[in-house]
């Protein structure tokens, strides 16, 4: 796509990585600051009038409301409609596998502070996007050209 890309767990606070590579699972008050971070840099972006890219676990429908709608989201329960704070447009794209395919990943790769043991936890908090939410689902079973192809068509026909 030529975007800007930006991997969300090189914005984790240093405590937070530490958590995680101690094999503790976040929560809610360790996620809405980096969420908050994450939405100030897809707000940037989109005031360059930028498109990009934002590879995050957004797990809760909370955390897809803050990267949308920033600190507001938090503060009032209600996306941002109008002026100069409006909600951002984003595309969640819902990357759907079952556990032993996305642990077989994990397991191969390096230098990462999560540990294969934090996947459960994942799961355990996942509350998968539904309607109105903007979102597609797509499985992790398909190839990587696959997966490409089915996000660039609802990018483009969306």
């Amino acid at each position: 796509l030529g975007w800007k890309f930006y991997d969300a767990d090189d914005y984790h606070s240093p405590e937070n990585k530490k958590k995680m590579a101690a094999g503790i699972p976040l929560n809610d008050e360790d996620r809405i600051p980096w969420l908050c971070a994450l939405h100030d840099i897809l707000r940037r972006e989109e005031s360059s009038s930028q498109d990009a890219v934002l590879a995050c676990s957004a797990l809760k429908k909370m955390y897809r409301h803050v990267l949308v709608s920033g600190v507001s989201a938090i503060e009032s329960n209600q996306p941002e409609k109008t002026g100069e704070n409006a909600a951002l447009n984003i595309l969640f794209v819902h990357l759907d596998g079952p556990v032993d395919v996305i642990a077989r990943r994990l397991e191969k790769r390096r230098g990462h502070f999560m540990p294969l043991e934090l996947l459960k936890s994942q799961f355990d908090t996942l509350e998968p996007p539904k309607a109105p939410e903007n979102f597609i689902t797509i499985s992790l079973e398909k190839s990587l050209p696959e997966i490409v192809l089915e996000i660039e068509k609802a990018i483009f026909s969306g």
